[in-house]
C-alpha cells in the first residue's frame, strides 16, 4: 500500500460534477445520492484492472473465501509481503516511485499532528515524555522526517524485514543526528493483524499507507487491540489514500484503497470517534486523494474555535 495513481481503467469510472447539471442529468445524480445512503459495504467498488464488484462483500468472498478461510486469507498477506519484498528500501520504493512527494506529505502531516497534540495536551506535549508507534513505518521515513522531533521515543513496526534493517540503519547515530530524550526505541517485524502492544504504550499510534493491506475483520480486530495500548488521552492518527466512492481492489500489492465512507464505517465498528480530519494538499492531481483522521476512543467535546493565536507548537531541539 503506498501513494498511488488513480488506476486508468478506474479513472474512467470516475464522473465529477461541479456545478448544477443540466436536466438529462439530473436523475443520474439522484441515483448516485441515493447509493452513497447505502452503507459502504452496499456499495459498488472496481479492482485496478477495472473489474466491478456488486459490493466488498462479493469482492471479499472472491479474495479470502467465505468466513475468511484460512489458506486464502494467508495467501493475500504472503501476496501483500512478497509485493514488498521486491521494492528498493529507499525513499522513492516505499512511494511506490513518487519519490518527490515526500516533502508535501511529511509538510501536511506535521501540521495535522501539531495541532492535535497541542488540543490533546495543553502545552504540546513538552512537559511529557510523549511515546508514538509508526505502523507500516518501512524505512522509518515518517519517523526519521517527523514523529522523532515530537516523540522521545518511537517505536516500528513494519513486516518486510529489508525495510525494517534500513530503518535501523536509517535511524543510528552513524547516520541521524538524534539524541538520548529523542530515539527510536523497537523495531518489530511483525505484521498488522498479528501485532498487539502492551497495554498504555503510546501517545499516538500513527498508521499510514499500510492498513489497506487488512481485511476489514482484521482492519476492526486491530484497532480494537490497539486501543488498549494507547496511554489516557492517546489517539490514532490513519493517514490514507481515498477511493471517490465504494472501493478500489489492487490486484498486484494485495490492497484496497477505500472510500471516506468505508472508512467511518469501520471506525464505528472499531468503537472509535472521529476527533479531527483533513486533506493532505500538494499532491500530483493523477494520484488517489489522501485524508488524514484523528480517532479517539472517547466520544470527543466540541472544539470552540477563537480568532486568537495560538503558538504553534515546536518540536524540541535535537542537539
Amino acid at each position: 500500500m503506498w501513494i498511488r495513481p488513480i488506476p486508468k481503467a478506474v479513472s474512467q469510472q470516475y464522473t465529477i460534477i461541479t456545478q448544477s447539471p443540466p436536466p438529462y442529468l439530473r436523475n443520474s445524480v439522484k441515483r448516485t445520492i441515493t447509493k452513497a445512503r447505502l452503507t459502504a459495504m452496499e456499495a459498488a467498488g472496481s479492482d485496478s484492472d477495472g473489474r466491478e464488484f456488486k459490493n466488498a462483500q462479493e469482492m471479499w468472498r472472491e479474495q479470502i473465501g467465505d468466513e475468511g478461510d484460512d489458506p486464502k486469507k494467508i495467501q493475500w498477506y504472503r501476496e501483500g509481503v512478497a509485493y514488498w519484498e521486491g521494492v528498493e528500501a529507499s525513499v522513492d520504493g516505499v512511494l511506490g516511485g513518487f519519490g518527490q512527494v515526500n516533502d508535501a506529505d511529511i509538510k501536511g502531516s506535521e501540521a495535522f499532528l501539531n495541532s492535535l497534540l497541542h488540543e490533546r495536551f495543553g502545552d504540546g506535549g513538552r512537559n511529557q515524555h510523549l511515546v508514538a508507534l509508526d505502523c507500516g513505518s518501512g524505512i522509518g521515513r515518517i519517523t526519521k522526517n517527523l514523529l522523532i522531533r515530537y516523540f522521545n521515543e518511537v517505536d516500528l513496526l513494519e513486516p518486510v524485514s529489508h525495510f525494517l534493517d534500513a530503518a535501523r540503519e536509517n535511524l543510528s547515530q552513524e547516520h541521524f543526528v538524534a539524541s538520548d530524550v529523542h530515539k527510536a526505541t523497537n523495531f518489530y517485524c511483525v505484521p498488522l493483524q498479528e501485532f498487539t502492544p502492551e497495554a498504555g504504550s503510546y501517545n499516538v499510534i500513527w498508521i499510514q499507507w499500510c492498513i489497506g493491506h487488512l481485511t476489514d475483520d482484521d482492519f476492526i480486530s486491530f484497532f480494537k487491540r490497539a486501543k488498549v495500548g494507547l496511554k489516557p488521552g492517546g489517539f490514532f492518527i490513519l493517514k490514507e489514500n481515498i477511493a471517490r466512492n465504494g472501493f478500489v481492489l489492487d490486484n498486484e500489492d494485495r490492497s484496497i484503497t477505500r472510500s471516506d465512507l468505508y472508512f467511518k464505517d469501520l471506525f464505528r465498528q472499531c468503537g472509535l470517534h472521529l476527533y479531527k480530519m483533513k486533506d493532505q494538499k500538494g499532491l500530483p492531481e493523477e494520484l488517489f486523494a489522501v485524508k488524514m483522521y484523528a480517532l479517539t476512543t472517547e466520544v470527543p467535546k466540541k472544539v470552540h474555535k477563537t480568532r486568537s493565536k495560538v503558538q504553534a507548537n515546536r518540536p524540541g531541539i535535537i542537539k
